[in-house]
Protein backbone atom coordinates (compact mmCIF):
# COMPACT_ATOMS: atom_id res chain seq x y z
CA UNK A 1 0.00 0.00 0.00
CA UNK A 2 2.81 2.38 0.89
CA UNK A 3 4.56 1.60 -2.42
CA UNK A 4 1.36 2.33 -4.36
CA UNK A 5 0.89 5.68 -2.63
CA UNK A 6 4.54 6.61 -3.17
CA UNK A 7 4.28 5.78 -6.91
CA UNK A 8 1.11 7.89 -7.24
CA UNK A 9 2.76 10.80 -5.44
CA UNK A 10 5.81 10.67 -7.73
CA UNK A 11 3.61 10.41 -10.85
CA UNK A 12 1.45 13.43 -9.94
CA UNK A 13 3.90 16.20 -11.04
CA UNK A 14 4.43 14.46 -14.39
CA UNK A 15 0.69 14.26 -15.05
CA UNK A 16 0.25 17.84 -13.95
CA UNK A 17 2.98 19.09 -16.33
CA UNK A 18 1.59 17.02 -19.19
CA UNK A 19 -1.93 18.40 -18.71
CA UNK A 20 -0.62 21.97 -18.39
CA UNK A 21 1.36 21.64 -21.63
CA UNK A 22 -1.69 20.27 -23.45
CA UNK A 23 -3.79 23.22 -22.25
CA UNK A 24 -1.13 25.75 -23.27
CA UNK A 25 -0.70 24.27 -26.74
CA UNK A 26 -4.42 24.63 -27.53
CA UNK A 27 -5.15 28.07 -26.18
CA UNK A 28 -3.80 31.63 -26.25
CA UNK A 29 -2.18 32.62 -22.99
CA UNK A 30 -3.26 35.79 -21.20
CA UNK A 31 0.09 37.37 -22.09
CA UNK A 32 -0.32 36.56 -25.79
CA UNK A 33 -3.91 37.79 -25.85
CA UNK A 34 -2.92 41.03 -24.17
CA UNK A 35 -0.05 41.62 -26.59
CA UNK A 36 -2.32 41.00 -29.58
CA UNK A 37 -5.10 43.26 -28.33
CA UNK A 38 -2.70 46.05 -27.39
CA UNK A 39 -1.89 46.60 -31.08
CA UNK A 40 -5.45 47.73 -31.81
CA UNK A 41 -7.10 50.91 -30.60
CA UNK A 42 -10.88 50.58 -30.59
CA UNK A 43 -12.50 53.75 -31.90
CA UNK A 44 -15.89 52.14 -31.31
CA UNK A 45 -16.31 48.95 -29.30
CA UNK A 46 -20.11 48.70 -29.23
CA UNK A 47 -20.61 50.28 -25.83
CA UNK A 48 -19.39 53.88 -25.92
CA UNK A 49 -19.09 56.89 -28.25
CA UNK A 50 -16.36 58.36 -26.06
CA UNK A 51 -14.01 60.41 -28.23
CA UNK A 52 -16.49 61.03 -31.03
CA UNK A 53 -17.91 64.50 -31.77
CA UNK A 54 -19.14 66.56 -34.68
CA UNK A 55 -16.64 67.82 -37.21
CA UNK A 56 -15.96 71.46 -36.23
CA UNK A 57 -18.23 70.88 -33.22
CA UNK A 58 -18.14 70.03 -29.54
CA UNK A 59 -20.81 67.34 -29.16
CA UNK A 60 -22.00 64.27 -31.02
CA UNK A 61 -24.97 65.13 -33.29
CA UNK A 62 -28.17 63.56 -31.92
CA UNK A 63 -28.69 61.30 -34.94
CA UNK A 64 -25.50 59.39 -34.14
CA UNK A 65 -26.48 56.82 -31.51
CA UNK A 66 -25.67 53.33 -30.27
CA UNK A 67 -28.30 50.70 -31.11
CA UNK A 68 -27.80 46.98 -30.55
CA UNK A 69 -24.08 47.56 -30.03
CA UNK A 70 -23.76 49.37 -33.37
CA UNK A 71 -22.84 52.97 -34.07
CA UNK A 72 -25.87 54.08 -36.05
CA UNK A 73 -26.65 57.19 -38.06
CA UNK A 74 -30.37 57.21 -37.35
CA UNK A 75 -31.93 59.30 -40.10
CA UNK A 76 -34.33 59.15 -43.02
CA UNK A 77 -32.66 58.52 -46.35
CA UNK A 78 -32.87 61.42 -48.80
CA UNK A 79 -32.41 61.39 -52.55
CA UNK A 80 -29.26 62.89 -53.98
CA UNK A 81 -31.25 65.91 -55.18
CA UNK A 82 -32.56 66.62 -51.66
CA UNK A 83 -29.35 65.86 -49.78
CA UNK A 84 -28.15 68.24 -47.08
CA UNK A 85 -25.65 66.38 -44.90
CA UNK A 86 -23.28 68.20 -42.60
CA UNK A 87 -23.26 66.06 -39.46
CA UNK A 88 -19.93 64.39 -40.21
CA UNK A 89 -18.25 63.06 -37.07
CA UNK A 90 -14.60 62.61 -36.08
CA UNK A 91 -12.76 60.55 -33.51
CA UNK A 92 -11.19 63.52 -31.77
CA UNK A 93 -9.09 61.82 -29.09
CA UNK A 94 -6.10 61.35 -31.37
CA UNK A 95 -4.76 62.13 -34.82
CA UNK A 96 -3.29 59.27 -36.83
CA UNK A 97 -0.51 59.29 -39.40
CA UNK A 98 0.38 55.77 -40.60
CA UNK A 99 -2.15 53.08 -39.75
CA UNK A 100 -4.29 50.09 -40.56
CA UNK A 101 -7.98 50.92 -40.08
CA UNK A 102 -10.62 48.17 -39.90
CA UNK A 103 -14.39 48.48 -39.63
CA UNK A 104 -17.65 46.67 -40.41
CA UNK A 105 -20.61 48.47 -41.97
CA UNK A 106 -23.95 48.19 -43.73
CA UNK A 107 -26.29 50.64 -45.47
CA UNK A 108 -29.85 50.55 -46.84
CA UNK A 109 -30.90 50.47 -50.49
CA UNK A 110 -29.68 53.67 -52.11
CA UNK A 111 -27.37 54.36 -49.18
CA UNK A 112 -24.18 56.40 -49.41
CA UNK A 113 -21.44 57.27 -46.93
CA UNK A 114 -17.68 57.40 -46.60
CA UNK A 115 -14.73 56.94 -44.26
CA UNK A 116 -12.16 59.78 -44.26
CA UNK A 117 -8.65 59.94 -42.81
CA UNK A 118 -6.03 62.66 -42.25
CA UNK A 119 -8.89 65.06 -41.55
CA UNK A 120 -8.00 68.51 -40.23
CA UNK A 121 -10.76 70.87 -39.12
CA UNK A 122 -11.16 74.27 -40.78
CA UNK A 123 -13.45 76.37 -42.92
CA UNK A 124 -13.80 73.51 -45.40
CA UNK A 125 -15.62 70.18 -45.44
CA UNK A 126 -13.80 66.86 -44.95
CA UNK A 127 -14.04 65.86 -48.66
CA UNK A 128 -12.09 68.97 -49.65
CA UNK A 129 -9.02 67.92 -47.67
CA UNK A 130 -9.25 64.24 -46.79
CA UNK A 131 -9.05 61.05 -48.87
CA UNK A 132 -12.24 58.99 -48.67
CA UNK A 133 -13.00 55.28 -48.74
CA UNK A 134 -16.39 55.19 -50.46
CA UNK A 135 -19.28 53.21 -48.94
CA UNK A 136 -22.28 52.87 -51.26
CA UNK A 137 -25.15 50.60 -52.25
CA UNK A 138 -23.63 49.74 -55.64
CA UNK A 139 -26.55 47.51 -56.60
CA UNK A 140 -29.47 49.91 -56.16
CA UNK A 141 -28.13 53.48 -55.93
CA UNK A 142 -28.33 54.27 -59.66
CA UNK A 143 -31.84 52.87 -60.00
CA UNK A 144 -33.18 54.71 -56.95
CA UNK A 145 -31.53 58.03 -57.85
CA UNK A 146 -32.04 57.69 -61.62
CA UNK A 147 -28.42 58.63 -62.18
CA UNK A 148 -25.20 57.04 -63.45
CA UNK A 149 -22.11 56.49 -61.31
CA UNK A 150 -18.49 56.12 -62.36
CA UNK A 151 -16.34 53.43 -60.75
CA UNK A 152 -14.47 56.10 -58.75
CA UNK A 153 -17.79 56.86 -57.01
CA UNK A 154 -18.55 53.29 -55.96
CA UNK A 155 -17.76 51.20 -52.90
CA UNK A 156 -14.10 50.70 -52.10
CA UNK A 157 -12.85 53.49 -54.34
CA UNK A 158 -10.38 56.10 -53.19
CA UNK A 159 -13.12 58.60 -54.02
CA UNK A 160 -12.48 60.55 -57.25
CA UNK A 161 -8.87 59.33 -57.33
CA UNK A 162 -8.21 55.57 -57.56
CA UNK A 163 -10.57 52.91 -58.94
CA UNK A 164 -11.32 49.57 -57.29
CA UNK A 165 -10.42 46.42 -59.18
CA UNK A 166 -13.90 45.14 -60.03
CA UNK A 167 -12.56 41.62 -60.65
CA UNK A 168 -11.71 41.44 -56.92
CA UNK A 169 -14.79 43.24 -55.65
CA UNK A 170 -17.41 41.38 -53.64
CA UNK A 171 -20.58 43.49 -53.74
CA UNK A 172 -23.08 42.67 -51.01
CA UNK A 173 -26.76 43.65 -51.10
CA UNK A 174 -28.04 46.46 -48.91
CA UNK A 175 -28.31 45.67 -45.18
CA UNK A 176 -25.67 42.97 -45.29
CA UNK A 177 -22.46 43.50 -43.30
CA UNK A 178 -19.27 44.43 -45.13
CA UNK A 179 -15.72 44.45 -43.78
CA UNK A 180 -13.30 47.17 -44.90
CA UNK A 181 -9.67 48.03 -44.34
CA UNK A 182 -7.44 50.95 -45.20
CA UNK A 183 -3.68 50.52 -44.88
CA UNK A 184 -1.78 53.79 -45.10
CA UNK A 185 1.95 54.49 -45.14
CA UNK A 186 3.86 57.19 -47.07
CA UNK A 187 5.09 54.49 -49.44
CA UNK A 188 1.95 52.44 -49.96
CA UNK A 189 -1.83 52.67 -49.54
CA UNK A 190 -4.33 49.82 -49.85
CA UNK A 191 -8.14 49.54 -49.81
CA UNK A 192 -9.71 46.20 -48.91
CA UNK A 193 -13.34 45.06 -49.07
CA UNK A 194 -14.70 41.77 -47.73
CA UNK A 195 -11.29 40.13 -47.62
CA UNK A 196 -10.13 41.25 -51.08
CA UNK A 197 -7.62 43.97 -51.95
CA UNK A 198 -9.28 46.41 -54.35
CA UNK A 199 -6.56 48.96 -55.02
CA UNK A 200 -3.14 50.25 -54.04
CA UNK A 201 -1.19 53.40 -54.77
CA UNK A 202 1.69 55.54 -53.56
CA UNK A 203 0.62 58.93 -52.19
CA UNK A 204 2.17 62.34 -52.95
CA UNK A 205 4.15 61.24 -55.99
CA UNK A 206 4.21 63.11 -59.31
CA UNK A 207 1.68 60.59 -60.62
CA UNK A 208 -0.55 61.17 -57.59
CA UNK A 209 -0.35 64.96 -58.10
CA UNK A 210 -1.20 64.58 -61.80
CA UNK A 211 -4.21 62.41 -60.94
CA UNK A 212 -5.38 64.99 -58.42
CA UNK A 213 -5.12 67.83 -60.93
CA UNK A 214 -7.11 65.81 -63.47
CA UNK A 215 -9.89 65.07 -60.96
CA UNK A 216 -12.61 67.02 -59.18
CA UNK A 217 -9.96 68.03 -56.61
CA UNK A 218 -8.03 70.27 -59.01
CA UNK A 219 -9.64 73.32 -57.38
CA UNK A 220 -9.23 71.96 -53.84
CA UNK A 221 -5.66 73.05 -52.96
CA UNK A 222 -5.68 71.35 -49.55
CA UNK A 223 -6.90 67.96 -50.76
CA UNK A 224 -4.52 65.30 -49.47
CA UNK A 225 -2.16 67.94 -48.10
CA UNK A 226 -2.28 66.79 -44.48
CA UNK A 227 -0.12 63.84 -43.51
CA UNK A 228 -1.80 63.27 -40.17
CA UNK A 229 -5.31 63.87 -38.90
CA UNK A 230 -8.58 62.54 -37.56
CA UNK A 231 -10.65 59.56 -38.67
CA UNK A 232 -14.02 60.86 -39.89
CA UNK A 233 -17.36 59.28 -40.86
CA UNK A 234 -19.55 61.01 -43.42
CA UNK A 235 -23.16 62.13 -43.03
CA UNK A 236 -24.59 61.78 -46.53
CA UNK A 237 -28.25 61.87 -45.46
CA UNK A 238 -28.24 58.09 -45.42
CA UNK A 239 -28.73 55.65 -42.53
CA UNK A 240 -25.55 53.82 -41.62
CA UNK A 241 -24.59 51.05 -39.20
CA UNK A 242 -21.02 50.43 -38.05
CA UNK A 243 -19.29 48.12 -35.58
CA UNK A 244 -15.78 47.00 -34.57
CA UNK A 245 -14.08 50.20 -35.68
CA UNK A 246 -10.43 49.78 -34.73
CA UNK A 247 -7.06 51.14 -35.78
CA UNK A 248 -3.47 49.93 -35.54
CA UNK A 249 -0.55 52.35 -35.76
CA UNK A 250 2.12 51.45 -38.31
Amino acid sequence: MKKTLLFAFLLLPFLSCKNEKKKTDNSITKTEASAENDEWIYLFDGTSVDGWRAYNGEDLPPQWVIKNGELTFDTEIRSEADRKGGNDIIFAKEKFENFELYWEWKIPEGGNSGMFYHVQEGDWGPPEVAPEYQMLDDLKWEEINNAHLEEWQKTGADYAMHLPDISQKIVKPAMEWNTSRIIFTPDHVEHWLNGKKLLSFEPWTKEWEAKKMASKWKNAPNYGAFKTGYICIQDHDSPLWLRNIKIKKL
